[in-house]
């Protein structure tokens, strides 16, 4: 339920800045981050193997005889790189939205005139 994700908006009088005590939300308020780190949980569906003939090998040969094991398969390594380069395009894509540009300079400075107004506002 959304409710689970809800977090309570305080203030930080010092700062006068506003945070998020619980941090449920990962980072994003109704789909806009909210200036707290974004977290990012990713799931793998169970890797189908049925029917498919395991690799064998022999693990360890001592007084002239081995010990036979079966290898299945892992997508779990493959699947952490894959995701992590996901949300590394999903970002890039965003930030490209956001402050545009035809070469990293131009981004860049579109970045920091961004920042200055934030700063100013």
């Amino acid at each position: 339920m959304g409710s689970s994700v809800h977090d309570e908006i305080w203030l930080r009088s010092r700062q006068r800045a506003l945070y998020a005590q619980n941090h449920r939300a990962g980072g994003l308020e109704g789909g806009i981050t909210n200036g707290e780190d974004l977290v990012v949980r990713g799931y793998l569906k169970p890797f189908p193997v049925c029917g498919v003939r395991w690799n064998r090998w022999i693990s360890r040969v001592k007084n002239g005889e081995g010990r036979l094991r079966a290898l299945g398969y892992c997508v779990l390594p493959a699947g952490g790189v894959v995701g992590e380069a996901m949300v590394a395009l999903t970002l890039a894509r965003s930030i490209l939205e956001k402050f545009g540009g035809d070469s990293m300079e131009e981004t860049l400075r579109n970045f920091n005139a961004y920042l200055e107004q934030v700063r100013r506002f």
